[in-house]
């Protein structure tokens, strides 16, 4: 299966990024922060704005408001995965705690199933993807390998992250866990109908092979 390739925007300057990531080197950890620090730090940051942007793009959660989006930036990471880099194993049930925004570069989506030994290519997701959400929410194990085909600079939010946005931002983190959920079901019924397809597919072949096979 050829990889879908999202439309992508034009990178962001890589001044902007370094910035954003030697000014949080010393605060590895948002949720420690003081409410009133992660306000300061996002109302600042060109590239916060950006990424909130981005996290309201069709690919991510678009049915938060710019201000809610920029609210939960204020408790994403910023990291930077290397080339050739898997940041997520399909299987792990262990480290399942984070969901990744990516800002800045390409991601190779792979899987393999039961039946086969080396990988497929699912998907390649650009800016403005979100990767991870559903193990976030369930904790269970990732569905697919996710590795990093460029340098790829995204914002990570963790599920500790998470936890102190919905005990102080109560009502934003009702909307981000309902637009998670609202992604998850998108797409929940999108295999539901390629699942319908496929079941179709097989009962056109059967009839037609049926038909072709003479009778006894």
């Amino acid at each position: 299966m050829a990889p879908f390739l999202f439309a992508a925007p034009p990178p962001l300057p890589m001044a902007l990024f370094d910035k954003l990531f030697a000014a949080r080197r010393k605060f590895d950890a948002p949720e420690s922060r003081l409410p009133e620090e992660r306000q300061a730090i996002v109302a600042g940051s060109d590239i916060a704005h950006e990424a909130a942007h981005m996290l309201r793009a069709p690919t991510a959660l678009m049915q938060l408001s710019e201000a809610e989006a920029l609210t939960v930036v204020g408790f994403m990471r910023p990291r930077l995965f290397h080339n050739g880099t898997t940041f997520i194993h399909q299987g792990d049930a262990r480290d399942t705690g984070f969901m990744v925004l990516v800002l800045d570069g390409e991601v190779t989506v792979e899987s393999i199933s039961v039946s086969r030994t080396e990988a497929v290519t699912l998907r390649v997701l650009g800016p403005g993807s979100l990767i991870g959400e559903m193990a976030l929410v369930d904790g269970a194990a990732r569905s697919a390998s996710c590795t990093a085909s460029t340098d790829v600079r995204c914002a990570v939010l963790t599920r500790d992250a998470l936890e102190t946005l919905i005990r102080e931002q109560p009502a934003t983190g009702a909307k981000l866990m309902t637009a998670v959920a609202q992604r998850l079901s998108e797409r929940l019924r999108e295999s539901g109908d390629k699942l319908r397809l496929y079941i179709q597919m097989v009962q056109a072949m059967q009839e037609e092979i049926d038909r072709l096979l003479p009778e006894d």
